[in-house]
């Protein structure tokens, strides 16, 4: 069967265990809203299902889990007024605090590229696997967006000013900075992910990690924590830009110049949505937050530029609109955060997706 008529989803029984795998391999699994329902549908079947015990998620092919949402049908929205995006939006973030509220333990395979929702629909699990091929971005800023999907949630939490300085500089991070940053827990080499799962349809989750986790990588991240803490602790952009460029570290320069790269706009919302996804009480108040932010940024400048430079054209010429942080309007800014009245994301209470986790389980 070729991809075009393959499931986008893998659904599987294997004994105790659930297998979903993102099956859109060439497109690197980026999500769509289709598989979105299907992840639903299934998770939705065997929260209350008795024979399944753990859930394991993964991605086909030799690249990656997932390399996000698929921004080409974005642009199309974008540019058309379409609402897609909107819809695809609103029930990937309920995805996501589906994810992190689930009832059973949910085992999400890291490996390779995650990107965007990519880490939506993994690094909000109960237990997050990375192996040595490990690379988690969130890139929004370098294409006009800003970290979705729980990503402001995620990276405000993260120690120090680590979290705000991924985001803004919007670059990779290998298997030791995830677990630093908070974004994994356990490492694992890629060899050894199918024995995992074998090993899940006999054990609790608790029994079968410890045989195939390895000590993590080295962080390099912690080795940069001093200067990242000190640059990157300002509330205004124009602040952190001018801490790098006074800093001495060389790679406090190469900071400064990864973010006059980026989106000046995206730049300013980001790190006003950090500052207060960190005072938000739930993960589902920052991904309101989000969705507010998705729909103002779907019909803006920046984001549609952002994704024709890098995707459509190529170019990797956007012409940001203003071009600079200090040209970026505080109203304008103001205007991403509010209240989208009947269009506000709103989430399900259902108590059986909220309930303590099993015995087997954890926290996340």
């Amino acid at each position: 069967m070729s991809e075009n008529h393959a499931p986008a989803v893998l659904v599987e029984r294997r004994g105790r265990v659930g297998i979903l795998t993102l099956n859109r391999p060439k497109a690197l699994n980026a999500l769509s809203h289709e598989m979105v329902g299907l992840l639903q549908a299934a998770l939705d079947e065997w929260a209350d299902d008795p024979a399944i015990a753990t859930v394991v998620l993964t991605g086909a092919g030799e690249r990656g889990l997932c390399a996000g949402g698929d921004i080409v049908s974005i642009h199309h929205d974008a540019v058309t007024g379409g609402r897609g995006s909107e819809d695809f939006w609103r029930d990937e973030y309920r995805l996501d605090a589906t994810i992190a509220s689930y009832p059973k333990p949910y085992i999400a395979l890291m490996d390779g590229i995650v990107l965007g929702g990519g880490v939506g629909v993994s690094a909000h699990a109960a237990y997050r696997v990375v192996t040595e091929r490990t690379r988690i971005g969130m890139p929004e800023t370098g294409i006009g967006f800003v970290p979705d999907a729980g990503g402001t949630w995620l990276l405000s939490h993260a120690p120090g000013q680590l979290g705000t300085y991924v985001a803004l500089t919007a670059g990779h991070v290998d298997a030791g900075d995830a677990i630093e940053l908070g974004l994994a827990d356990h490492f694992v080499p890629s060899s050894d992910l199918a024995r995992l799962v074998d090993l899940l349809v006999e054990q609790p989750i608790d029994q079968a990690l410890p045989e195939v986790t390895h000590v993590h990588p080295p962080s390099r991240l912690a080795e940069s924590r001093a200067w990242i803490d000190e640059t990157f602790a300002h509330d205004e952009v124009v602040d952190i830009l001018t801490a790098l460029e006074a800093h001495l570290e060389p790679m406090a320069a190469a900071a400064r110049e990864a973010l006059t790269t980026k989106s000046p706009t995206s730049l300013v919302v980001t790190l006003r949505a950090l500052r207060r996804a960190r005072e938000l009480g739930t993960l589902e108040d920052a991904l309101a937050q989000e969705y507010r932010i998705a729909l103002r940024m779907l019909r803006g400048h920046d984001f549609p530029e952002g994704i024709r430079a890098q995707v459509i054209d190529k170019d990797r010429k956007p012409r940001w609109s203003p071009p600079s942080v200090e040209q970026v309007d505080a109203g304008a800014v103001d205007a991403y955060f509010s209240h989208l009245g009947d269009a506000e994301l709103r989430f399900d209470k259902d108590p059986s997706l909220h309930a303590a986790r099993s015995t087997e389980g954890g926290t996340a």
